[in-house]
C-alpha cells in the first residue's frame, strides 16, 4: 500500500472519534512497519488519550522503525497530556506521514519542526482536502471561534415540514430516522429552537444504535421551554443546554436549574453570539434540526456550513408548513447558495448533502 492508501485508512479511524473528542479534533493514527499495519489509534472520548498515544501504546515495541500516518499535525504543546510528537520521538519512529498541519496556534508547524529535529522524516500534505473536511468543525473553531453548523431537514418534495395544523411525524421513513440518529451521534450537540420544542417535544437522543447521546441545546430567548418537556425531564441522563437572552429573574430560571439544565445567557437573537458560546465552551460540530424559525435564521446570519436534507416521496400543497421561514431576500443574487456534496436513497427518502464555503466571521 502506498502513502495515500495508509492515509485513508488514518481518516477512517478517524471518524470514530467525532462526536466524541471534543473539544479536540477527531485525529486517527495507523503505524505500519515493514508493509504490516502494526496499530491503530484515534482519539479518545474527551479528547485524551491522542490518537498517536493510542496507537503506539498499541503497537508497544513495534513502533520502533515505524512509519506513522496521522491525520492532523502532531502537538508539540502541553496541555492535558504531554506533546505527542515527543511520545512519537521516544517510541523511536522512523517516518511521519501528515494530511495537515494543526491550524491552533500553538503548534502550526512546530510539531513537524521537532519531528524533524529529531531526524524524522516528515511528509506533509496527503490526502489533505479530506482531512480539511473531517476536521471542519474544529478548523471554525480554531480560525473562526464558532463550531461548523449542519442543518437537518426533512421535507415533503414540495419542501413542506408538516401539515398546516403542524402534524410532522413522520415526513421520512425509519430508513432515515435512523440516519438522523447516526449524523447526531457525529456530532458534539443538536439544536433546536423553543418552537420545536413547543411543537414537537422531541427528545433528541441517539436510539437503536448502541452509541451514547450528545448534549441537547435549545435557543429559547424568551424561555418557552416548558419545565415537562422531554428535554428538560431528562437532563440529568441526557446533557440539555438552555441559551436564552440575559435578564431573566432568578425565580424564572431556577425550576431549569432544579432539572439540571445548564442555562447559558447569549444576546436574545444573535445567533452568532450564541454560537461562539458553544465554541468556548469546546464545541467543534452542530447538528441543528429546526425547526423552520431556526433554520431561517442561522441562514440568514451565514451560519450553516452543510445542509442534509431528506427528501420524502409526498406533498403537502402551500397550506403545508415550509422547510425554511422568511429570509427576507430582495434579490436572486441574495439566495444563499450550496454544493452539492451527494445523494443518496437511504430507504424511501432521498439524502442531499449539501456544502458551502466558509466566508462567516465573529463580527458577521
Amino acid at each position: 500500500m502506498d502513502d495515500a492508501a495508509h492515509m485513508r485508512s488514518a481518516l477512517v479511524v478517524a471518524m470514530r472519534g467525532l462526536g466524541r473528542s471534543w473539544p479536540n479534533p477527531a485525529v486517527g493514527c495507523v503505524l505500519v512497519r515493514d508493509g504490516r499495519v502494526v496499530a491503530r489509534g484515534w482519539t479518545q472520548p474527551g479528547g485524551r488519550p491522542h490518537a498517536e498515544v493510542e496507537a503506539l501504546a498499541r503497537a508497544g515495541a513495534a513502533a520502533r522503525g515505524a512509519t506513522a500516518y496521522v491525520t492532523l499535525e502532531p502537538c508539540s504543546h502541553w496541555g492535558r497530556t504531554p506533546p505527542c510528537c515527543d511520545a512519537l520521538i521516544r517510541a523511536g519512529v522512523a517516518r511521519v506521514v501528515c494530511a495537515m498541519r494543526d491550524p491552533d496556534a500553538r503548534v502550526d508547524g512546530r510539531g513537524f519542526a521537532r519531528l524533524r529535529a529529531a531526524g524524522i522524516e516528515v511528509v506533509e500534505g496527503v490526502l489533505e482536502a479530506e482531512a480539511r473536511h473531517l476536521q471542519a468543525g474544529f478548523i471554525r473553531r480554531v480560525t473562526h471561534g464558532l463550531p461548523l453548523v449542519t442543518l437537518k431537514l426533512a421535507a415533503t418534495l414540495d419542501g413542506r415540514i408538516a401539515t398546516g395544523a403542524g402534524e410532522s411525524r413522520w415526513i421520512t421513513g425509519p430508513a432515515a430516522r435512523r440516519e438522523v440518529h447516526a449524523a447526531r451521534a457525529r456530532h458534539d450537540v443538536v439544536l433546536v429552537g423553543s418552537g420545536t420544542v413547543l411543537a414537537d417535544d422531541p427528545e433528541l437522543t441517539v436510539r437503536e444504535l448502541g452509541l451514547g447521546s450528545p448534549p441537547r441545546v435549545v435557543f429559547d430567548g424568551r424561555l418557552r421551554t416548558p419545565l415537562g418537556s422531554r428535554l428538560v425531564v431528562s437532563a440529568r441522563a441526557t446533557p440539555t443546554w438552555l441559551v436564552t437572552g440575559p435578564g431573566h429573574r432568578p425565580a424564572a430560571l431556577a425550576p431549569y436549574l432544579a432539572a439540571g439544565v445548564e442555562v447559558l445567557a447569549a444576546p436574545r437573537g444573535d445567533a452568532c453570539a450564541a454560537l461562539q458560546l458553544l465554541a468556548q465552551r469546546g464545541v467543534t460540530r452542530v447538528f441543528a434540526e429546526g425547526g423552520a424559525g431556526l433554520g431561517a435564521g442561522l441562514l440568514r446570519a451565514g451560519l450553516v456550513q452543510r445542509l442534509m436534507w431528506f427528501h420524502s416521496g409526498g406533498l403537502l400543497g402551500a397550506e403545508g408548513m415550509p422547510a425554511i421561514g422568511p429570509l427576507t431576500l430582495s434579490k436572486l443574487a441574495d439566495m444563499p447558495r450550496y454544493r452539492l456534496g451527494s445523494t443518496r436513497p437511504v430507504g424511501q427518502d432521498l439524502l442531499c448533502e449539501y456544502e458551502k464555503e466558509d466566508r462567516c466571521s465573529p463580527e458577521s
